[in-house]
């Protein structure tokens, strides 16, 4: 083995449609989506609203690809954020907790999901799909390639058990 990392999967290419002024749908976007790294965790927006739900953006000339969603970019209240991530091999993420119901799709290689009671589920196929309802957890690369998945955030009421609320966490040291 050489040592060297497998290349990085190239920035997935995002398409916005809208209107023109005579109310005909055209493509109004049509470009590579940017990229934020995180040490072997890279991620972008394809899409995020940040005016509630109802969305206005149907009538807004806005790129919602370029607006920031809370201080990381994954949620905040009142939004919708539709964003990738790409996990290096054998990369781990940190244990986190949104208070979201969060739509997952694998589109390429393989991920681990990891729960708080120490549970690994392997995901092996492209659209094997996870839905995650305010839980507790971190996302593992297996493989020996560059892992692609995508995600919805929707902003929720925060997961109740026994009397507690279980908000936005973040554990850096796991």
């Amino acid at each position: 083995m050489s040592g060297t990392l497998p290349p990085v999967l190239p920035g997935p290419r995002r398409i916005v449609t809208s209107h023109d002024s005579d109310g005909q749908a055209v493509v109004s976007v049509d470009g590579i989506v940017m990229i934020q790294d995180f040490n072997g965790h890279r991620t972008g927006t394809f899409w995020a609203s940040t005016d509630g739900l109802p969305t206005n953006d149907n009538n807004s000339s806005e790129d919602g690809g370029a607006r920031q969603v809370g201080d990381l970019g994954l949620y905040a209240s009142n939004t919708t954020n539709f964003i990738y991530s790409d996990l290096g091999p054998g990369v781990r993420t940190p244990m986190h907790r949104t208070p979201t119901i969060d739509y997952n799709i694998l589109i390429h290689g393989e991920l681990i999901l990891i729960t708080d009671d120490g549970t690994e589920t392997h995901l092996k196929n492209a659209g094997d799909v996870v839905i995650q309802k305010g839980t507790h957890h971190a996302w593992k690369n297996p493989g020996k390639e560059w892992t692609r998945w995508a995600t919805v955030l929707v902003d929720a009421k925060p997961a109740v058990v026994n009397g507690q609320e279980l908000g936005w966490l973040l554990e850096m040291d796991k």
